[in-house]
């Protein structure tokens, strides 16, 4: 059976919370063998998701970048190099078994959340303001996280309801 992926999605230029909030989750998320997807790219959440998870030995980080040739920040495994901007999200979304999304910072994040909404997959969002949990329930069903730890919890959660309790969460 193949390993779940997290896509783990936040601002390039996030607050000092998120930027932790992510170096934590993707450390929790590489304890239990799960695959750490980003953006890919050197900045914000995404590089900070990247290198919690490459505090981990055998740890696997997927980043799914907007350009053609190069981008990728250095704890990134797996470089997917779409050519497709912004566009990339969808990859993001489709590819991911659950997002969490590291505050909700900036449009591009909103945009992954609202696919990944639209998509039916499970959404976690960590750290949201107020503004944004407002925004976010009048379009769809998501559920909060009070900190990273409480974030890989429920992701185990939903893990289960996604593929029974033979889905690998440890």
């Amino acid at each position: 059976m193949r390993r779940p992926v997290i896509g783990i999605v936040g601002a390039s230029d996030p607050s000092q919370e998120s930027y932790a909030a992510a170096l934590a989750l993707g450390r929790l998320v590489a304890e239990r063998g799960w695959i750490v997807l980003t953006g890919g790219r050197p900045l914000g959440v995404m590089a900070a998701a990247c290198a919690g998870a490459k505090q981990v030995p055998g740890s696997l980080t997927l980043g799914i970048l907007p350009g053609a040739l190069s981008g990728e920040g250095p704890d990134v495994d797996v470089a997917v190099f779409t050519a497709m901007g912004e566009a990339r999200n969808a990859i993001n979304v489709m590819s991911s078994d659950v997002v969490v999304a590291c505050g909700v910072e900036g449009p591009g994040t909103v945009s992954e959340v609202g696919l990944a909404l639209r998509a039916g997959k499970p959404v976690i969002l960590l750290g949201a303001s107020a503004d944004a949990r407002s925004f976010f329930r009048r379009i769809g069903h998501w559920l909060e996280a009070a900190g990273p730890e409480e974030a890989a919890r429920i992701i185990e959660q939903e893990l289960k309801i996604l593929r029974g309790p033979a889905w690998p969460t440890s």
